[in-house]
């Protein structure tokens, strides 16, 4: 199967194989490659293979379940739902559906403009960190040249010529002594940007046209380059790859086009550009800094003469960042990043001194936005663990509403009585924990709110805040924790209200809480006006949302961090929730509470590493065998229109179909085609949508809302969607709008429904482990129907393949801040 995605994870670090030996020898750029930050579940890797597997038998490890046609689940439909498996194109949306380009999403326009301005704030307000690190002594060569140059860029002094050939970087202001009041947020969300001008566009056509590049890439170009991006493009060809989609074979070929005998292997423009188009690379599959090992290791595969020279260009330039982190020093050692061969081969590293003076380091390179990002965070992480709570209600309340709770709700609410900062873990049965925790909180008069990552998310837990009875007591999954249908609309809560006759906690998305257009607004100091956070699905925070979070919060508010670290981490780079459960500096309360059922079973052995049999008296779980992607699309129809609703009693329009990717024949391009002519059929007069289509909306990467879809006009497709109604103007559906019967993973993490369908056929082994599966499995409320052609791969999956590494700074950033008996 094609997962779509450019490098992704591993890949990245290793600069997805050889690239071109000198721009002299690469193709034409012809049209760009797909964008690497419109990939598939960044944690699934690369693509499976290129046929099916002919499966023999299916149970693979989930020998106590039924198996379809036993359980009468898997009778035969209507004929004529197969898909068209020719669509093997694998230029779509990211895990999150969403796309790159550059000025999309004008129905996001508000929130991004006001995540916008508050980060500006945070950047004016970041200052370089002081004081070096004393190590680097016994380094040797290149990695010791370089860590002198970091260190003379530091401490202000002019950086030495055989290390930067270019003019010193531009240095941030020092930072100010104290921590200052925060603007209040204006009322009216900051006008976006004006894209560039028609006559910019034009100028910038005309030079792609010169270098025989797709001119379709002008506006993008002329949005990125700005005011005169066509001598730009003239004076440096590879600036091209800055856009969304182009590979470094691409840019020779146009630089070839331009410069003709000037374009050389040894460029200095083209080692710049590649060195940063690497390190974005690394940041859509996770990783917020490379080890200088690898990437100078992966410019050279990428035809770069000179990869040292390459990287120290680009920091001269000041287009990334280099810092050397210290692993070790007497009595403590933080956490490692997960990380490439350059920990494990000592490249960039001290030897350890006989006198234990010296500390081994790691010299690592990456993009300026992801390391002040970092670096805020772990600010605001530790601003929030070393400064004492609000209180709010005395300490003898909080403990008689801990002992009326009991077991780890109990416990969670005596962590955050007395701490800024608490992680909590569990499956979806925890979450009546922090319902529990914010009901004691806005009892004791605090200001008490729930963000979850989506809407789906934030409406399953509005149902546990609302649910009757103690806290301790568990709510079955059939309950009225299953995604409501956003069918009709309901306006959103204010930065003011709430929603009406509500007087206790609610719940809103992160997205909107941060942007103003949901929860309690910001105070006079720019703020959030909160005493007590719950932030739900926390795995899915990457580290410029979490940094935006954390300066937002005021002083002597309390954050909960709350999720399942087992399921896929975020679609951006970091791994926030992770790297917090791995240094320890702060309480963290492990739910011991249960998931119930069969799938409760199931999931919490995926989990572990073990696909184990369950018994599934109720057809909770059945195997659905199949031979190759073809049959899988043909079965998943019938499961979906017609054997899960009489079998089952779950309707079509609450079942979930998930795939690993969105391209090949049983990706969710060619399910979703299979599922609207069964369940929709129509001519698609407006891109391909009609009334009633199930459609996944991205408004921005890395977010997807599901909707439906109610009428096309002049203004565009209208969806009910996320409790409201959004308009898609017409030229940005094909970017931002998808069918929706069938999502990747990704697209699905804060979601849950009654029915979900699993496809995984023959060419989807390779795009599994146990991140992608637990998540997948995880998504079904009352019934799980597995589409198996994987043979044996599912279960090696679930039991060898962890979580792809991601290079994070996190751990180390947060260790000389944060006391060692946090």
């Amino acid at each position: 199967m094609s997962t779509e995605p450019e490098p992704t994870a591993e890949e990245t670090a290793d600069a997805v194989g050889p690239g071109p030996g000198a721009p002299g020898t690469a193709d034409g750029p012809g049209a760009p490659a797909p964008d690497a930050s419109q990939a598939t579940d960044a944690e699934t890797g690369g693509g499976g293979g290129a046929g099916a597997d002919e499966a023999g038998e299916s149970g693979a490890g989930l020998t106590g379940v039924d198996v379809a046609d036993a359980a009468g689940v898997g009778e035969a439909a209507a004929d004529g739902t197969d898909a068209d498996a020719s669509d093997t194109d694998a230029s779509d949306a990211d895990a999150s559906g969403g796309d790159g380009a550059a000025g999309q999403a004008s129905e996001a326009e508000a929130e991004l403009a006001a995540q916008r301005v508050e980060r500006e704030r945070i950047e004016r307000r970041k200052a370089e960190r002081q004081g070096p690190i004393a190590a680097g002594g016994k380094l040797s060569g290149t990695a010791a040249d370089l860590l002198a140059a970091v260190r003379a860029v530091e401490s202000g002094e002019k950086p030495a010529a055989p290390v930067f050939g270019g003019p010193e970087p531009t240095r941030r202001p020092a930072p100010e002594p104290a921590r200052q009041s925060r603007p209040a947020a204006s009322a009216e969300p900051a006008a976006a940007p004006a894209g560039p001008s028609p006559e910019a566009v034009r100028a910038v056509r005309e030079v792609l046209a010169e270098g025989g590049a797709p001119e379709t890439l002008a506006p993008q170009t002329a949005a990125l380059l700005g005011e005169g991006a066509q001598d730009a493009l003239r004076a440096d060809p590879w600036q091209l790859l800055r856009v969304a989609g182009v590979r470094p074979e691409q840019a020779d070929g146009f630089a070839r086009a331009l410069l003709g005998a000037e374009c050389g292997p040894d460029d200095e423009r083209r080692g710049r550009a590649v060195t940063v188009w690497l390190l974005e690379q690394a940041a859509l599959a996770g990783h917020t800094a490379l080890e200088l090992p690898r990437l100078t290791e992966t410019l050279a595969r990428r035809g770069v003469p000179d990869p040292d020279a390459a990287v120290q260009s680009t920091l001269a330039e000041g287009e990334a960042l280099a810092f050397q982190d210290a692993l070790d020093e007497p009595g403590t050692r933080p956490e490692p990043t997960s990380a490439g061969p350059g920990d494990a081969d000592g490249e960039g590293t001290d030897e350890e001194g006989a006198d234990g003076e010296e500390r081994p380091v790691r010299v690592l390179v990456g993009l300026e936005r992801y390391a002040l990002a970092e670096e805020s965070l772990a600010d605001g992480l530790a601003r929030l663990v070393n400064s004492a709570p609000k209180q709010d209600g005395s300490a003898a309340d909080w403990e008689r509403a801990a002992a009326a709770a009991q077991g780890s709700a109990a416990e969670l609410i005596r962590a955050a009585a007395g701490h800024g900062l608490v992680l909590h873990t569990g499956g979806e049965a925890s979450l009546a924990e922090p319902a529990a925790l914010l009901r004691t909180a806005h009892a004791l008069g605090l200001r008490s709110w729930a963000a979850a990552h989506g809407p789906l998310g934030r409406d399953r837990f509005a149902a546990f805040l609302d649910a009757p009875g103690e806290p301790s007591e568990p709510i079955e999954p059939s309950e009225p924790i299953e995604p409501i249908e956003p069918i009709e609309p309901i306006e959103p809560s204010g930065p003011d209200s709430v929603e009406p006759g509500r007087t206790g906690p609610a719940a809103v998305t992160l997205a909107g809480l941060l942007s103003g257009a949901e929860g309690p607004g910001r105070d006079a100091d720019g703020a959030l006006d909160l005493d007590l956070l719950v932030v739900l699905d926390a795995p899915q925070l990457d580290v410029e949302s979490a940094a935006l979070l954390a300066e937002s919060l005021p002083d002597g508010a309390r954050l909960v961090l709350a999720g399942d670290p087992a399921v896929l981490w975020s679609a951006g780079p970091g791994r926030v929730f992770a790297d917090l459960l791995a240094a320890r500096v702060c309480p963290q309360i492990a739910s011991r509470r249960p998931d119930p059922g069969p799938l409760g079973e199931l999931v919490s052995g995926i989990g572990v590493g073990e696909l184990g049999q369950v018994e599934a008296p109720g057809k909770e779980v059945v195997i659905v065998p199949v031979r190759d992607p073809g049959e899988a699309v043909h079965r998943t129809v019938q499961l979906v229109a017609d054997s899960v609703p009489r079998a089952i009693g779950v309707p079509a329009e609450q079942t979930q179909v998930i795939t690993p990717g969105h391209g090949g024949a049983a990706g969710t391009r060619a399910l979703n085609t299979a599922l609207k002519e069964r369940l929709n059929p129509g001519p698609g007069r407006f891109g391909g949508f009609d009334p009633g289509d199930r459609v996944a909306y991205s408004p921005a990467p890395g977010r997807t809302l599901p909707g439906l879809v109610t009428k096309a006009d002049a203004e565009g497709l209208h969806l009910a969607c996320a409790g409201g109604t959004v308009v898609v103007p017409r030229d940005r559906v094909e970017r931002s709008v998808r069918h929706g019967w069938a999502l990747t993973a990704h697209q699905t993490v804060g979601g849950r429904w009654p029915a979900v369908v699993v496809v995984l056929p023959g060419d989807a082994a390779q795009a599994l482990s146990r991140p992608w599966v637990y998540t997948a499995f995880g998504r079904a409320a009352r019934h799980l129907s597995v589409v198996h052609g994987v043979e044996q791969a599912l279960p090696r999956a679930v039991a060898e393949v962890p979580a792809k590494p991601r290079t994070t700074r996190l751990p180390v950033l947060l260790a000389p801040q944060v006391p060692t008996d946090a």
